[in-house]
């Protein structure tokens, strides 16, 4: 699979395999284990997902050479100090039997809990610089944030000794953040599309079909096309080996302008793009 150089010079696989609402257990198992099968080497997680060790078990499981991965894993908003976010690093590593780490993330820039005068900026400080840390002692190959928006970016800044590699935040055909991307590639800061898909709003859209039907794919495989020629990185995720699998079946796909700009366009995605400052975590 072709990959993005992030701006360490480390390279990321184009497009990984999500674990969102993969339950513990046999479902994250088994998800994970027929991704890899069909030819996924980025495998994305997260903590709060409570399916780490699934995730890990069916890594080793798949006798993949532990290089040829790319695993991703976050930290939630219950961590908000330095120690605190060594503690659950080596919480997480134990939970994916993995001796070092891909990429890690901040998952969410502002704890509800830590809204009022603005105390989530000392708390992301904090936390960046634990990571910083991992990373210069060799535990992490590259750290980045999630569902950061510009603002969030900029308070980090002022106080990072690095520029985050990434910034994982909701990107589909409809949901375009055009402020985040913007400010992201200005700052060389790749961008992971979590929810490549919507919420499934796009597989009963009759303008999306029309550009599927166009191609002769499917409309997952054009969403994952659109989100790869944007130049993000999409992380389709599905507990169906069948879809799963399809899903790969993107990357011969050359969506000419005009479409491009009919997937960006798209409108009735439930949602929308999330707003970080006014949700309830």
């Amino acid at each position: 699979m072709k990959e993005y150089l992030l701006n360490n010079g480390v390279g990321i696989p184009v497009l990984g395999f999500g674990t969102w609402k993969a339950k513990d257990g046999e479902e994250a198992y088994q998800a994970t284990l027929a991704a890899l099968k069909a030819g996924y080497r980025h495998i994305d997680t997260a903590a709060i997902y409570k399916n780490e060790e699934s995730v890990g078990r069916a890594i080793k499981d798949s006798g993949i050479p532990r290089e040829e991965l790319f695993i991703t894993t976050k930290l939630w908003n219950d961590i908000h100090t330095y120690e605190e976010a060594q503690e659950a690093f080596a919480a997480s590593m134990k939970r994916l039997g993995l001796d070092y780490l891909d990429l890690y993330l901040i998952h969410w820039p502002n704890p509800k809990s830590l809204r009022e005068n603005d105390a989530w900026k000392k708390r992301n400080a904090e936390v960046w610089r634990a990571m910083e840390d991992l990373y210069n002692a060799g535990k992490i190959r590259a750290i980045g944030v999630s569902n950061f928006l510009p603002h969030h970016l900029e308070a980090l800044l002022e106080t990072a000794r690095m520029t985050p590699a990434v910034n994982q935040i909701r990107l589909a055909p409809g949901v375009y953040q055009a402020e985040a991307v913007d400010f992201c590639r200005e700052h060389d800061i790749l961008l992971e599309a979590w929810g490549p898909f919507g919420q499934g709003e796009l597989f009963q859209n009759p303008d999306v079909q029309a550009v599927a039907d166009k191609y002769g794919k499917t409309i997952a495989q054009v969403a994952l096309a659109w989100s790869l020629q944007e130049g993000f990185l999409p992380l389709p995720k599905s507990v169906t080996p069948s879809r799963i699998a399809s899903n790969l079946e993107c990357f011969d796909i050359e969506l000419d302008t005009a479409d491009l700009e009919v997937l960006k366009n798209i409108s009735g995605l439930a949602g929308g793009a999330p707003n970080p400052d006014a949700m309830d975590f």
